[in-house]
């Protein structure tokens, strides 16, 4: 994963007191995680890995990782 993103619009995000959380959206139901990443490793692989630095986190909500962008190395 190179980073998060906040989707075409930017409206994937977190408001916290005093800052916004871009590339994260907790809702009631499901937390959803916008990512860019690279092609260095399958893509399921790198939203699983996402998906496990998260679920503590979540609670009993679903994360759902989306690839919202890929960055190719040396282009």
């Amino acid at each position: 994963m190179v980073r998060l993103s906040g989707g075409s619009f930017g409206t994937v995000a977190t408001y916290l007191p005093g800052e916004r959380l871009v590339g994260v959206s907790v809702r009631e139901r499901a937390v959803e995680v916008a990512i860019v990443a690279t092609l260095d490793r399958p893509l399921p692989e790198t939203a699983d890995e996402v998906r496990r630095a998260v679920a503590d986190l979540a609670g009993d909500r679903p994360v759902h990782v989306r690839v919202d962008d890929i960055v190719v190395e040396g282009t």
